[in-house]
């Protein structure tokens, strides 16, 4: 098969890789119920990613230090906004001086955010340029109207066509495999978050 379409897809030495994600995910196309339309396929490899994400972000986030640290950065600025409403310059001082104090718990959690990202976006990116050479790109999704203004779609349509260049369906309504593929990916990561309890979204 000649893989076109993705940079990743033009790398030789990665061919054993997609051969063998071709011998996994295209059974799982053609287990489909519109094989032709795979809809449910994509809304599967988005529970997949999601829930790899998620597993990441829990194994390599403390998150309890993570939402002590928020909590603290809000405080702060809370403290910085009255004593700048009241003009009280020496509170000014010391609340910037509290966040002087916080900078270095607040680069250690910035390192570990980029953690699960480091770990994740290699099989993601290898998974999107799968998806790209596959009928998968040809998905057509056609929502309700209210559905299709409410989740923005004709803005990002109109990005689309700005950043790289991509068609919009003719079909009323319709939305195509990318961004199918990201409202699938936001709600199940929030459904998964939630089942991992996880205090926060996104």
């Amino acid at each position: 098969m000649a893989y076109q379409g993705s940079f990743l897809l033009g790398i030789s030495w990665l061919q054993p890789v997609f051969d063998a994600m071709n011998a996994v995910l295209n059974p799982l196309v053609q287990m489909d119920p519109t094989p032709n339309n795979p809809v449910l396929t994509v809304f599967v490899i988005s529970f997949i990613i999601s829930l790899l994400t998620v597993t990441a972000q829990k194994l390599l986030v403390d998150q309890d230090k993570m939402n002590e640290m928020q909590a603290k950065s809000k405080a702060l600025q809370k403290e910085l906004r009255e004593a700048q409403a009241s003009g009280d310059t020496k509170q000014m001082a010391k609340v910037q001086a509290k966040q002087m104090d916080m900078m270095a718990d607040q680069s250690e959690i910035m390192k570990m955010s980029f953690r699960p990202m480091i770990v994740t976006m290699v099989p993601i990116l290898l998974i999107f340029a799968w998806m790209w050479q596959s009928s998968i790109r040809n998905i057509i999704v056609v929502f309700p109207p209210a559905v299709y203004y409410c989740t923005l779609t004709p803005i990002f349509h109109s990005l689309g066509q700005m950043l790289y260049g991509g068609n919009i369906t003719t079909i009323p309504y319709g939305i195509g495999w990318l961004w199918w593929y990201f409202i699938c990916t936001f709600g199940m990561s929030q459904i998964i978050r939630k089942f991992m309890g996880f205090k926060n979204g996104f």
